[in-house]
């Protein structure tokens, strides 16, 4: 996968074709896995998906644009994870920005996503991450487990965005990955990073 996204990302870049960043969409196996990639797939198709396979990577590529600029996003939609995964090195060499999913019906997806942001911090030598946290499912309130505040305080020890969004309803679904384009720029601007493939 690197490989493949690593070229991609330099041909856009050669031919001139815009700015361009690799994001992985991250989640809990069971309760956020399946949303998470009806997440991405709205974003890209612009519909919901009811039928998926949560143990299955996805990857998906779309053209952003913000104000002047035009951004070529490939997304990595990852096979759910557990609190128990090693996470493998495709999750961070080459990798720009990370969109983080929990359920909000479900605390042990909300646990699974802090153990997955403190790997992933770590295996980037714990600098800051360009991450958006979202709290999924937010269309299922009475069933809510995890409180918005809750989200936002974790979001804010990471330095991360904070957001919560249904992918049933389209809920801020386009805003999630504009913000991760966003918090990518600001990480890259605040360190000074040159990565292979930059948005700067």
């Amino acid at each position: 996968m690197e490989a493949a996204l690593e070229r991609g990302c330099r041909a856009r870049m050669e031919d001139g074709g815009g700015k361009a960043g690799v994001v992985v969409v991250c989640g809990e196996l069971q309760e956020a896995g399946a949303w998470k990639t009806s997440l991405a797939h709205q974003f890209v198709e612009g519909e919901f998906l009811e039928g998926y396979d949560p143990t299955v990577e996805n990857t998906y590529s779309k053209i952003v644009t913000l104000g002047k600029d035009e951004f070529h996003l490939h997304l990595v939609d990852t096979a759910g994870q557990d609190e128990y995964s090693i996470l493998p090195y495709s999750f961070i060499i080459g990798v720009h920005g990370y969109v983080l999913v929990y359920s909000v019906t479900s605390l042990h997806s909300f646990q699974v996503i802090e153990s997955l942001y403190q790997k992933l911090h770590e295996g980037h030598g714990k600098t800051r991450l360009p991450v958006v946290l979202v709290g999924n499912k937010a269309d299922l309130s009475p069933y809510r487990e995890v409180q918005a505040d809750e989200g936002k305080k974790l979001a804010e020890s990471w330095g991360a965005t904070f957001m919560e969004s249904s992918a049933r309803e389209n809920q801020l679904t386009q805003g999630i990955f504009t913000k991760v384009i966003q918090e990518i720029a600001r990480v890259e601007n605040s360190y000074g990073q040159e990565r292979r493939c930059q948005l700067m």
